[in-house]
């Protein structure tokens, strides 16, 4: 097997959360999740945050796990929430840092909107609800009022929840601006990492303005997609390493993991990239 083919054949991860953001496990707990799965290279990417790459990266050495730093932001685009995941990024870089404390900032703000929304159509103390989920005080996000809404009986679990009052149109859901795609590839290429466009068949987006995004990203210097995703199944698998292939493209393989009970992959458990294509961590394990 040749050097690439090694590379290729690694089992890798490069999108989950912890309990910095909206996943259930601690940063140590998700890498030694990792780890027993057989994952090689992790890369933890919490929402707008990266207070726990630190604590992911000292079980990632104990554990003889390689830990990329990451981090998944939210921009606005086109009237939907994008998230732009950022590979291999310095998490010390203050330019970073002030950007994603901003964005954090935003996510408050929308977090009160909601829980106001909620309360129009009878949920009252939603977002006292959702704190008691949230370990991090300063990023309450859907999920946490998912969790709530759950928890006292309202609907049997979080994606009903969604559908019936997180997504665009229904109750619980507010307009809300995060950064600009500009600002997100700008933030993590100042950083030293590698930008990626998250779980891109997640949007509601029509062919033209799906091309329109990625225009921009490559223009801004985004140079990722992942192709495999927890959200992917194999048509959309197909679909966005044609993408890849068409614009050139680096491509990632991505759980997107949350926790045991709401995602639909496990860490390490996606199918492998398409064997044609270039995998993104190629260039992060140099």
């Amino acid at each position: 097997m040749s050097d690439a083919d090694a590379v290729r054949a690694m089992n890798v991860d490069l999108h989950c959360h912890s309990t910095v953001s909206d996943g259930w496990l601690a940063p140590g707990d998700v890498v030694r999740r990792a780890a027993r799965n057989g994952v090689e290279v992790l890369a933890l990417t919490d929402h707008d945050e990266v207070s726990g790459i630190d604590e992911a990266r000292a079980v990632a050495a104990v554990e003889g796990l390689r830990l990329v730093n990451g981090v998944e932001i939210s921009v606005s685009f086109k009237g939907e929430t994008v998230h732009i995941v950022g590979l291999g990024v310095d998490h010390r870089d203050p330019v970073l840092l002030a950007g994603l404390s901003k964005v954090r900032q935003g996510r408050d703000e929308r977090a009160r909107r909601m829980s106001e929304a909620l309360a129009s159509v009878g949920i009252h103390g939603a977002l006292e609800g959702a704190r008691r989920f949230a370990r991090n005080p300063e990023l309450v996000s859907r999920a946490h009022f998912a969790r709530h809404l759950v928890s006292i009986g309202l609907m049997p679990d979080v994606n009903t929840v969604f559908r019936h009052y997180l997504a665009k149109g229904k109750p619980g859901f507010v307009e809300h601006v995060w950064a600009s795609l500009d600002e997100a590839v700008g933030w993590i290429r100042g950083a030293g990492g590698i930008a990626v466009v998250a779980h891109p068949a997640r949007y509601r987006f029509s062919n033209a303005e799906l091309e329109l995004l990625f225009d921009q990203f490559v223009a801004s210097g985004g140079e990722a997609v992942e192709v495999v995703s927890g959200a992917h199944g194999d048509d959309e698998v197909a679909r966005f390493a044609t993408l890849a292939r068409r614009r050139g493209l680096l491509a990632s393989r991505a759980s997107d993991f949350h926790g045991e009970h709401e995602s639909p992959v496990d860490l390490g458990r996606c199918a492998p990239l398409p064997p044609d294509l270039a995998p993104v961590w190629a260039g992060l394990l140099r």
